[in-house]
């Protein structure tokens, strides 16, 4: 297993994302991985894969965004590894959390790429919320593990009604999405996400403990 980046945008160099792609195969994220490609058959549209030096179904946290960009076609991953501002905040609110990559999944409120090609990121529509919420028990499922969902971004907190029914004892925390987008538009921003991933790892701690 590589060693974990130590700084962000680490897929940005070439050998470092074959040396991710190497891992793809990994039988902790197997299980999601069937679960992207399904859903890329459903709607027709590329999932990216779980990063194979998160957690996979082994993970506690459950931190879920909004869709993925379109420059995750270039790693293929959803990760905090990715070159782009979202993932490189990520990575640093998650070190400063102390969250272990072992203890974490990202995904997606919508997981497929809603995208057209050279087309700028937007928001999901209503409709796409609504096609995606269904895959939602599915991904549950693969993660006996969980002990803590983070949601990011309003969208992504669209997904606590049915997190609540699905896992009614589950911890949901909702915090902003990490875009530099929001994340400059004033200093409570990123400190609701400090807090909110500062909480999801107490979580974790007692339920250790």
């Amino acid at each position: 297993m590589p060693a974990e980046p130590r700084a962000p945008k680490a897929l940005a160099d070439p050998e470092a994302l074959a040396a991710r792609r190497a891992l793809i195969d990994s039988p902790h994220i197997a299980p999601i991985r069937a679960l992207a490609a399904r859903i890329a058959a459903e709607r027709g549209a590329p999932v990216p894969a779980p990063d194979p030096l998160d957690g996979g179904v082994g993970a506690r946290m459950l931190l879920l965004l909004e869709t993925p960009g379109p420059a995750v076609l270039r790693t293929g991953f959803v990760t905090r590894d990715s070159a782009n501002g979202t993932a490189a905040n990520l990575f640093r609110f998650l070190a400063e959390a102390g969250l272990s990559r072992a203890d974490t999944l990202i995904w997606n409120a919508v997981p497929w790429l809603i995208h057209a090609e050279g087309a700028r990121n937007r928001a999901p529509r209503r409709a796409e919320v609504a096609a995606a919420a269904p895959y939602l028990a599915p991904l549950l499922d693969l993660l006996p593990r969980l002990a803590v969902a983070v949601l990011a971004g309003r969208f992504a907190g669209e997904a606590a009604p049915s997190l609540a029914a699905l896992r009614p004892d589950l911890p949901v925390i909702r915090v902003p999405h990490p875009s530099p987008t929001y994340v400059c538009t004033a200093p409570e921003v990123p400190e609701r996400i400090r807090r909110g991933l500062a909480e999801a790892a107490a979580i974790l701690d007692r339920a250790s403990g």
